[in-house]
């Protein structure tokens, strides 16, 4: 099997040229199609004057030109950039003077939002639009083609790529500072999806619906999953979460992927009586999906397979846990993944016996080469193996994540928190997550985010925000009240939280996550600040 990221097209075409493999809205493309506008848009990359491992960033929604783009990149010999299309101008030019990028392809619109902006960002010399002309002049300094003209020449490709080379850079953010490039190769790429398709079980029958922004990992590796196996991926930009379920209807979705916080409203919905008959996967990653939420969506959905994963963005994807094991250990992220070791250590590198928190290390062909020019982050995370791995190469890097998590007698393993999102009050060292599943336990909580701000006596205090089920009919002093008498009986006193308030809406990051670091930042001075 090949390991370059554009020749999954290749091989597809080869063996059934027919087969649909993108669909948006009306537009059907077929994988014989999708190959002879690959070509076309490699070369067109390539004739203007693409250099071996240039950065060529994609600013688009989900639609054929964002697919094809990306995988053309590689094609040409470049390195694609996805940036999230809800990304505002400061944020898109931070990505592109990052990764010194020299074409952007986007759309007329988009270009004129980011006309301030273009102009600061020195490494970029072309403009690909990719629905019409961009005004005259709106950008004098950079050559701008239109998407047609990108496609019409007759031009060909002479490029040196291996497994090894960089196929991609994904922009991550942390818990500080502006976000990171993850260099991933194809090799991580192709043998990532490889690995899900094992699992999942994807056939080249199967239809999958990308909600997901193809900027993340999760979403980039479902739509190069289903090219792995030949399968078809409808693209969708969806409003509501309703839309989901009349796409899901209407196009027969076999699998549907998604994050803990559209999960929680898709939980919520009445499902079409005949959706047993095609939509047989489930998965989760991004979050811990609360145990409320698991049976919503078994009782809604009881034919459709749920499989609970966990990842980083550089590790591609890490452990998974079977349907068959939900029942018995709903909250645990499972085992490793194919093609990935996992290793849980005490800081000192050797292993945590069964029971005991440790630093979850990752090791193998899915870890990324490291962050785009930080070698300050990539020496953090990247570093070579710990001694609870003697017979690993110790020429190749393995990933200190960060994350915090216990393994039981049976290998099973359960996630207990980020490093920087423990709260550490009164002496004790507290996952967020523990005290968020008893509010969703209470089943009065559609949405809830517990966080640690500083506190001057407990050295953190814990906020939770919860927003209400729609069907809450009490008032707000009396829900908040009953919620906290909940967490009394569930939870000892250092635990509880220290305040609790009610929220109509709480803000999600660009991939759908609750953004609990904005959070922190709004309740820093909260107990420090008032009177």
């Amino acid at each position: 099997m090949s390991c370059l990221l554009h020749q999954l097209i290749e091989n597809a075409a080869q063996t059934r040229p027919d087969a649909r493999a993108l669909t948006s809205g009306k537009v059907h493309i077929s994988y014989g199609e999708f190959r002879q506008h690959l070509h076309a848009v490699a070369t067109g990359l390539y004739a203007l004057g693409l250099n071996p491992g240039a950065r060529i960033a994609v600013y688009l929604p989900k639609q054929p030109e964002t697919v094809l783009a990306l995988f053309a990149t590689t094609q040409a010999g470049g390195i694609f950039v996805p940036i999230n299309p809800l990304f505002k101008p400061a944020q898109v030019a931070h990505i592109l003077d990052d990764c010194e990028a020299s074409i952007l392809v986007t759309s007329v619109d988009r270009a004129a939002l980011l006309a301030d902006i273009l102009p600061a960002c020195k490494s970029l010399q072309h403009l690909v639009i990719t629905d019409g002309e961009a005004q005259p002049g709106i950008m004098p300094s950079l050559t701008v083609t239109n998407w047609q003209t990108l496609q019409s020449g007759n031009g060909f490709l002479n490029t040196n790529i291996t497994e090894n080379s960089v196929a991609a850079i994904l922009y991550t953010s942390g818990s500080t500072g502006l976000p990171k490039g993850v260099v991933l190769s194809h090799r991580n790429l192709v043998l990532g999806a490889e690995s899900v398709a094992q699992y999942l079980d994807t056939q080249a029958s199967d239809r999958l619906l990308a909600v997901l922004p193809l900027s993340f990992d999760y979403g980039l590796n479902q739509l190069i999953t289903a090219f792995h196996t030949g399968a078809s991926v409808v693209l969708m930009n969806y409003l509501l979460p309703q839309d989901i379920v009349r796409i899901v209807s209407r196009e027969r979705i076999t699998t549907l992927a998604g994050v803990p916080s559209l999960w929680m409203r898709l939980a919520t919905l009445d499902w079409p009586e005949n959706t047993a008959e095609y939509l047989h996967t489930l998965t989760n990653s991004g979050g811990h999906l609360p145990i409320s939420v698991i049976k919503n969506l078994q009782q809604r959905l009881p034919a459709s397979r749920l499989f609970l994963m966990y990842g980083l963005t550089e590790a591609f994807r890490s452990s998974y846990l079977p349907p068959e094991e939900l029942t018995t250990r709903p909250t645990s992220i499972g085992k490793a993944i194919p093609h990935a070791k996992l290793v849980v250590v005490r800081p000192d590198g050797t292993a945590c016996p069964p029971g005991e928190p440790g630093e979850l290390i990752h090791a193998g062909p899915l870890v990324a080469q490291g962050y785009w020019n930080n070698p300050t982050a990539t020496g953090h995370h990247f570093r070579p193996p710990p001694a609870a791995m003697p017979n690993h190469n110790t020429n190749e890097k393995v990933l200190w994540s960060g994350d915090t998590v216990t393994m039981d007698t049976d290998g099973y393993l359960y996630f207990v928190g980020r490093k920087d999102d423990m709260i550490k009050t009164s002496g004790y060292r507290i996952s967020p997550t523990e005290v968020e599943e008893v509010l969703y336990a209470s089943k009065q909580v559609t949405e809830a985010t517990v966080f640690g701000v500083p506190h001057p006596t407990l050295g953190q205090a814990i906020i939770a925000l919860v927003t209400p089920t729609a069907d809450t009919q009490i008032d707000e002093t009396t829900y908040l009240q009953q919620l906290l008498n909940n967490c009394r009986t569930a939870l000892p006193a250092f635990m509880l939280p220290t305040h609790i308030a009610q929220w109509q809406q709480l803000p999600k990051t660009p991939n759908g996550k609750i953004d609990r670091q904005q959070l922190k930042q709004e309740f820093y001075g909260y107990f420090t600040t008032k009177p």
